[in-house]
């Protein structure tokens, strides 16, 4: 997937590392290398390895809001 900056997620609840109980979350910055989130229920960011967050996203743990959005329009 095309990770970018402000793409927002729904949080599912076999994403084990949501520390926060939030639902959703949004990209902050994105590189190489990882990507740095921000929960919607966290004043803390947090910074994944660009492959582990893509395993997330696999994994149906993570779903994109707005390609949920267009799929149901």
């Amino acid at each position: 997937m095309d990770l970018r900056n402000n793409m927002e997620f729904e949080i599912k609840s076999s994403f084990i590392p949501n520390f926060s109980n939030s639902d959703t979350l949004r990209i902050i910055e994105v590189t190489d290398a990882s990507v740095v989130i921000q929960m919607d229920n966290s004043g803390c960011r947090g910074v994944f390895p660009k492959d582990s967050f893509n395993y997330w996203i696999r994994k149906n743990s993570l779903i994109q809001i707005n390609d949920r959005e267009e799929k149901t329009s």
